[in-house]
């Protein structure tokens, strides 16, 4: 399992801008708890080998009123979910009273600290840190997370020291998939549907998943490992936020898996979560079926809405297959998982080197990619460059000239080809020199 690294000082030491830096993104945000003055934001990242999970906070002031409650208790979740903390400070302003209560407070939780002296650059490291140590963290690390000075040293002792293994492929036991979506929509009624047995306890009232759990499954001759955000909540032994919802276990689940069922309630509609959980999906290019469940308790206006909002709110899930079912009644499971051996299919399909060139080029004589200037960029030949999701490597020159809508053609070309459906699909362009330039090639 990936680790997880919350990030939490006070107010303005450069707390999102360390988040963005070590998610590589200018706003790496993903998922957002709703309903809540000020979210924890969540983002994806990797060093090496090692990848990770980030949650970025809004600032903890352990005596603070108004929004700083809402802050501090968003926050203190961020400390729950996560394996490690990292207390940002600033290096500028100094050691103050208020990363002193910080600290008292994250000693009292028992949690991992690693700290970390922001605003730092152009300032002798020693002396930056020099009077950090009095808040018996552990050694403080001098960085600018705006400049990136001393950040990967930072993660790289924090990763070590957590123990995180580079990621390698899990052996091939059947496809993985995650069942995901919001607090009860149905997830676990789904896996007791899909094992025919109560194996995942349910509840109808949001928040009874915590953990994730693999359920082995065999279906028709064919394996998975169900991947439930699922486990018994024990009251008062985590906070509220967290049980209603827990981010983090989602958010590994859908790096986990292979294929990924996101569950829609026809009855609440499709919500901002939805769209955000489906958005980490396809940005981690993972295959995906839609399961709209509750379908028997809807009735006709109300199907007819969540259509639309599907529509609407989701129109970016094009590759994805819907299915309208009731895990309860077990009604459209059998077409769900064919839908899911079909993504899975696509996923991990191997997409040979001569039939990839011949598809591109057949592509490129029936639309020619549009001119840039005085010249016209040339595709020569294609090969794949990875699965789950497959990724096409087109080689040529002047690339960086082709529009968008020139990419989105040949994805859909060449999903038509090699019948990839379900599964996102990724182009990448490499443009090297032409050898033939000279001659006006």
């Amino acid at each position: 399992m990936r680790a997880t690294l919350a990030i939490v000082g006070r107010p303005n030491v450069g707390k999102s801008t360390l988040f963005n830096r070590l998610t590589r993104t200018r706003d790496a945000l993903v998922a957002d708890v709703p309903g809540l003055t000020r979210d924890r934001h969540y983002g994806a990242g990797r060093l090496g080998g090692r990848p990770y999970l980030v949650i970025d906070t809004g600032g903890l002031e352990p005596e603070g009123q108004g929004v700083f409650v809402e802050m501090a208790r968003q926050a203190r979740t961020a400390i729950a979910e996560a394996d490690a903390v990292v207390l940002v400070t600033d290096a500028r302003e100094g050691l103050t009273s208020l990363d002193r209560d910080i600290g008292e407070e994250l000693r009292r939780a028992g949690r991992r600290v690693f700290l970390a002296v922001n605003k730092a650059e152009g300032m002798d490291p020693e002396l930056a840190t020099a009077e950090f140590h009095e808040l018996g963290l552990g050694v403080p690390h001098a960085i600018s997370a705006e400049h990136g000075t001393g950040v990967r040293e930072m993660l790289d002792h924090i990763l070590s020291d957590l123990g995180a293994e580079e990621e390698h492929a899990e052996p091939d036991g059947g496809a993985r998939v995650a069942i995901v979506g919001r607090p009860n929509a149905g997830k676990s009624t789904l896996v007791n549907a899909l094992v025919g047995e109560e194996r995942m306890v349910t509840f109808n009232e949001p928040g009874t998943t915590r953990d994730a759990i693999d359920v082995e499954l065999s279906l028709k001759g064919r394996r998975y490992t169900l991947i439930d955000t699922a486990g018994m909540r024990r009251r008062g032994n985590v906070f509220e936020s967290v049980e209603k919802f827990s981010v983090i276990k989602t958010l590994q689940a859908i790096e986990r898996a292979n294929v990924v069922i996101l569950v829609l309630d026809a009855i609440a509609g499709v919500s901002e979560q939805d769209a955000h959980i489906a958005g980490f999906i396809l940005e981690r290019g993972r295959a995906l079926v839609v399961a709209v469940n509750k379908w028997d308790d809807a009735d006709t206006y109300e199907r007819e809405m969540i259509k639309r909002a599907i529509g609407r709110k989701l129109n970016f899930l094009s590759f994805a297959r819907f299915h309208y079912i009731s895990a309860r009644e077990g009604r459209g499971i059998a077409q769900l998982m064919d839908s899911v051996d079909r993504a899975y299919q696509a996923a991990m399909a191997k997409l040979p080197t001569p039939k990839l060139t011949r598809a591109l080029l057949a592509a490129v004589t029936r639309q020619a990619p549009p001119r840039s200037g005085l010249s016209r960029p040339k595709l020569r030949y294609a090969h794949q460059g990875g699965r789950n999701p497959p990724t096409v490597v087109v080689h040529g020159s002047a690339l960086k000239a082709l529009p968008e809508s020139y990419r989105r053609y040949l994805e859909a070309d060449f999903r038509k080809v090699f019948r990839l459906e379900g599964t996102p699909l990724r182009i990448e362009f490499r443009s090297g020199r032409n050898p033939y330039a000279h001659r006006g090639l």
